[in-house]
């Protein structure tokens, strides 16, 4: 058991500062986890230190840092590619194998009864905890409610072209017979609530603030018709890599890296016939406030009449029977689009990729100056505005308007949503900073990182420790463990072994420079 005289401890607080310090200069992560790690062959135990992969700078620039790098190597490898990605899937194991069989033999004994109802149900469940999915099951019913698809006329109709099965955009061929296969950098914003200055509105009291919490609230859901409608015109299965920022007037806004071309006057049109409908129940009628709150009782009931509340299947059943009702709100982008052509391997490639993953490391708050009052003033008006906005049907502020939420329980009170929508620090927008397609470089997040270190690790001529998945035994160190090492301890560890790889490299480096000096001269000579 280690033990710390009393000035030790006084100490540990100034050491780590001092610590974290040097981490940030050597781009070393200030506040690693630590693990016990059990080597079953030797029997040895030991302390390993593992980055704690924050993305905000605010947790920890370097592991933010870090984080950035691997998105851009991301985006970098899926946006100008030559050849369709394939996507093999993985053989089925043999229990799946056994359990698809077993329940094609039970189907085809199947002779109405129960019995055999159930014997095919717990079959489905078994076969979906192995992890089958697609057609060999079907699609059970989800209930959910179905509207008309017949668009807005206030919106444009766009054109639809037969779909082709590739993800890859239109290739060009130059005289003299170089192939360009161009892709596009694409902006979208929302459109304006007022008159701003330097990021806040001009007349505070005649800016639309609902408007802009319900589109932040709902900018995801824009987002995917955009995709949706790219697509169908495109005639291909377009994808994307894209990012949400923050603009200074705290509104999110798309940056999207798309494979492939259109011409800018089609897709301009796209973004101005693109919107999303909130088919929810009106909120903009206050029933409940302040202290007269509805009351639980198996269920929601107003305290002044014993009534209970409409629950939210009823308040939609009403929505469906009356044709003239209007959506609660309609989403649109705004009139700014930029649309760019980018071509591989030129500098305008790489600045789009720095620029789309510039604010990766920020949070959607960090967007204005907390020292400027009026910015201060901005920020509180949206955070009040998203307050008793609804942000799904789960929401505890569809009481204030007199419906029960969806799956309704006890405890919930208006204005205090646990949704991350709700907080300051993501200003309405609760959905992924990232937004990838499927198909963007046929490899997980994971693989790419994999990638990396593969790389690094045969650089540096290392074998992967990790190549006997069985060989050690993992145990995470709990907070306050007293035989665990001092935070400044284990940070200056990292930044050691950070010293030992970059000095490798470094060597590594001028070892293959100096060669490629002497097959020079040699051919010189």
């Amino acid at each position: 058991m280690t033990t710390l005289t009393r000035a030790e401890r006084q100490r540990l607080p100034l050491a780590r500062e001092v610590a974290e310090q040097i981490a940030k200069e050597h781009g070393v992560c200030i506040r690693p986890l630590v693990m016990r790690r059990l080597d079953t062959v030797t029997g040895k135990t030991e302390e390993i230190d593992l980055p704690c992969g924050a993305t905000l700078d605010s947790k920890c620039p370097s592991c933010a840092a870090r984080n950035r790098y691997l998105r851009m190597a991301q985006c970098r490898e899926g946006w100008h590619l030559d050849a369709e990605p394939v996507a093999d899937p993985d053989e089925a194991s043999e229990h799946q194998r056994y359990l698809v069989e077993l329940r094609a033999d039970a189907q085809a004994q199947h002779d109405g009864t129960g019995f055999w109802d159930e014997l095919v149900g717990e079959l489905d469940e078994e076969i979906h905890a192995a992890g089958l999915r697609g057609n060999v099951l079907g699609r059970a019913s989800t209930g959910k409610r179905s509207r008309s698809t017949r668009r807005r006329q206030d919106a444009p109709d766009l054109p639809v072209r037969r779909m082709t099965n590739t993800t890859l955009g239109r290739s060009f061929t130059s005289p003299g017979g170089k192939i360009y296969r161009p892709s596009m950098f694409l902006t979208l914003t929302l459109p304006s609530y007022g008159k701003v200055n330097g990021g806040v509105p001009v007349d505070p009291d005649t800016y639309d603030y609902a408007r802009a919490a319900r589109d932040a609230l709902h900018f995801s859901k824009l987002v995917d018709r955009f995709v949706q409608n790219l697509r169908r015109v495109a005639g291909y299965d377009v994808q994307y890599f894209a990012s949400v920022e923050p603009q200074k007037r705290l509104a999110p806004h798309l940056h999207m890296a798309i494979r492939g071309t259109l011409p800018r006057r089609e897709v301009k049109q796209i973004v101005a016939a693109t919107y999303h409908q909130v088919w929810w129940p009106s909120a903009d009628h206050v029933v409940f406030d302040g202290e007269r709150l509805p009351v639980w009782e198996d269920g929601y009931l107003d305290p002044a009449t014993g009534a209970y509340l409409r629950t939210w299947g009823e308040a939609l059943d009403e929505l469906d029977q009356d044709e003239g009702t209007e959506p609660l709100h309609v989403a649109r982008f705004g009139v700014q689009v930029d649309v760019q052509g980018v071509l591989a391997g030129t500098a305008d490639a790489d600045q789009c990729i720095r620029y789309l993953s510039k604010y990766l490391t920020k949070s959607l708050s960090d967007a204005f100056d907390p020292d400027d009052p009026k910015h201060r003033q901005h920020a509180a008006r949206l955070v009040e505005a998203l307050r008793f906005e609804p942000c799904s049907p789960t929401c505890a502020n569809w009481l204030r308007y007199g419906i029960q939420p969806k799956d309704a329980k006890p405890g919930m009170i208006p204005g205090r949503c646990r949704s991350k929508a709700h907080r300051p620090e993501h200003l309405g927008y609760a959905g992924r900073r990232v937004l990838v397609s499927r198909k963007w470089s046929n490899k997980t997040l994971a693989e790419h990182k994999q990638d990396r270190r593969a790389w690094a690790m045969q650089a540096l001529g290392l074998d992967e420790e990790n190549s006997d998945p069985h060989r050690y035994v993992w145990k995470p160190v709990p907070d306050g463990d007293v035989n665990a090492s001092p935070m400044a301890v284990r940070i200056l560890r990292m930044v050691a072994q950070r010293q030992r790889w970059r000095a490798s490299l470094l060597a590594l480096q001028s070892r293959a420079d100096a060669q490629d000096l002497s097959a020079i001269e040699g051919r010189a000579a």
